[in-house]
């Protein structure tokens, strides 16, 4: 007799998701549960710290898994299930309430948590951090009645929240501690755009200032101290200092971490009824082991995950990219980036601007702005491993998509 396969996915974000989707695809019979902490249908995160706070859009009007949930796709949501322990012995996942659920194998995909800083502790009154579709709720009305607020972090997402904040006309102030902003992310060149972007939006951006004290002021105000000794104050304060693999459950599990879930190239955990994807894991990469925290990784990597664990024998071999929106600017990189190899930099118009990284006269990465269509040509030229011609590279009249074609 067909036994069936019982698959549970501990996490509700996007690679949660597209692992239950991935594993009733590829064992259509199996019972496939999926265990969220939240209480609504998956939901792009993206558009948290941009349109949702803008008041452009609502979590709702993005769900994963499309209109009608993960229903439609055969996937059982539980919500609201909380994950008290994994019991790897008798292959069962034990919730808060303190439910027994079985499983045949298991996917991990909890993702990431803020990182937070001991100045600026979670639950202080005025200050945020931006993970989930509750704290953008909370922070969409705080920054409707605040007139100044203090960004801690120049990456991707304080910068987006300090975009939207310059566009609702509050007054923003961003505290970067290294020399320059996104130096993590792009080129010096190619963040000196997004900078002077800001500034002309009156975003005071100070680089190179750490935060050493903070105080809750009388009057509702939160007053900081810098390195260099100078006192800020502003009502209302969103910390984006990043985050940290959410991997307390599988370290309490007995499972192999390090800073994240290592698994191989199959998403497998050292418990090979265990499967892990996303923001969590740790897994090889084409110089070693890394973890990436991005939309797309973790849309790919959970439906690996989601397939192998359904019986497939998958290898996840991804090529990263992500992107950024901030005012009239589309920031995207796709590639792994190098050090010590050649760059090329291709001129385009007065608000674009397109780098490329070669290794061994191949396209190793790319870094754009506003150059949708190039970076998507430079994906697939990544993705085939094709020679490229510096030159041409660097030439705005030839298209990226003719190399395709060579």
């Amino acid at each position: 007799m067909h036994t069936i396969r019982n698959i549970l996915i501990i996490g509700g974000g996007p690679a949660g998701t597209f692992a239950a989707i991935a594993a009733k695809k590829q064992d259509p019979a199996a019972a496939v549960t999926m265990l969220s902490e939240e209480h609504c249908e998956p939901y792009e995160k993206p558009p948290l710290s941009k349109a949702v706070l803008l008041g452009k859009a609502l979590p709702s009007d993005a769900p994963i898994a499309g209109p009608a949930g993960v229903a439609s796709h055969g996937v059982v949501l539980e919500a609201r299930a909380r994950c008290a322990a994994i019991d790897r012995a008798a292959r069962a996942v034990v919730l808060e309430d303190g439910r027994r659920l079985p499983y045949d194998a298991l996917v991990i995909a909890t993702g990431s948590v803020a990182r937070e800083i001991p100045q600026l502790p979670l639950g202080m009154p005025g200050v945020h951090y931006l993970r989930t579709e509750a704290d953008a709720h909370v922070l969409k009305g705080a920054l409707r009645q605040s007139q100044d607020l203090l960004v801690v972090g120049g990456g991707l997402i304080g910068l987006e929240v300090a975009a939207a904040a310059a566009e609702l006309g509050v007054k923003t102030t961003v505290l970067e501690v290294l020399p320059r902003i996104l130096a993590r992310v792009c080129d010096e060149e190619t963040g000196a755009m997004v900078h002077a972007a800001h500034r002309q939006h009156g975003v005071d951006i100070r680089v190179g200032t750490a935060l050493v004290a903070a105080v809750r002021q009388a009057g509702e105000r939160i007053a900081v101290v810098t390195g260099a000794g100078e006192s800020l104050t502003a009502d209302l304060v969103v910390v984006g200092t990043g985050a940290k693999p959410d991997d307390r459950l599988a370290a309490a599990a007995g499972l192999r971490t390090d800073a994240g879930i290592v698994v191989d190239e199959q998403c497998r955990t050292s418990d090979p009824a265990i499967f892990a994807a996303g923001d969590v894991v740790r897994f090889p990469g084409p110089h070693g082991p890394v973890r990436l925290e991005n939309w797309r990784h973790a849309q790919d990597q959970g439906a690996v995950a989601g397939r192998n664990a359904a019986g497939a024998n998958d290898a996840y071999v991804p090529v990263p990219s992500f992107w950024s929106e901030q005012y009239d600017l589309y920031i995207q990189g796709v590639g792994w980036p190098v050090q010590g190899d050649q760059r090329v930099r291709r001129a385009l118009q007065r608000n674009g601007a397109l780098v490329f990284e070669i290794r061994d006269g191949r396209l190793a990465s790319a870094m754009g702005i506003n150059a949708q269509r190039d970076l998507a040509a430079a994906r697939r030229l990544i993705e085939r491993r094709l020679p490229v011609d510096l030159a041409a590279l660097a030439d705005p009249a030839q298209p990226l998509a003719g190399m395709l074609k060579r």
